[in-house]
């Protein structure tokens, strides 16, 4: 079960209306596995999922609804916006270049 609902992204980014439901949807699973693969355990492991990675995904679903397309110019792409990141370092496992030990 997902910790970010529906509802919730949708409070978040001031949607009324059901027309994206499915897309924004998508947009949840998939910015919960980044921040998961990114932290490097499942968010489902999380039980519960503190506040601050929730924000993480609520942000990092922001930025994919606003940021749909593969190509937008005047602005700078990038993986995850800097808030997302910066959230989710402080519970990452293991940095590049760590033996893990």
């Amino acid at each position: 079960m997902s910790a970010v609902t529906l509802a919730l992204a949708k409070a978040h980014m001031n949607i009324d209306g059901t027309a994206d439901d499915e897309l924004i949807q998508l947009y949840i699973d998939a910015a919960e596995t980044f921040v998961g693969n990114y932290i490097g355990k499942p968010l489902a492991d999380l039980d519960p999922m503190p506040d601050d990675l929730k924000l993480a995904v609520l942000k990092l679903v922001a930025f994919y609804y606003e940021q749909r397309e593969a190509v937008a110019f005047g602005i700078t792409m990038q993986i995850a916006p800097y808030g997302v990141t910066s959230i989710a370092n402080s519970y990452r496992e293991n940095w590049f270049g760590e033996d893990g030990e």
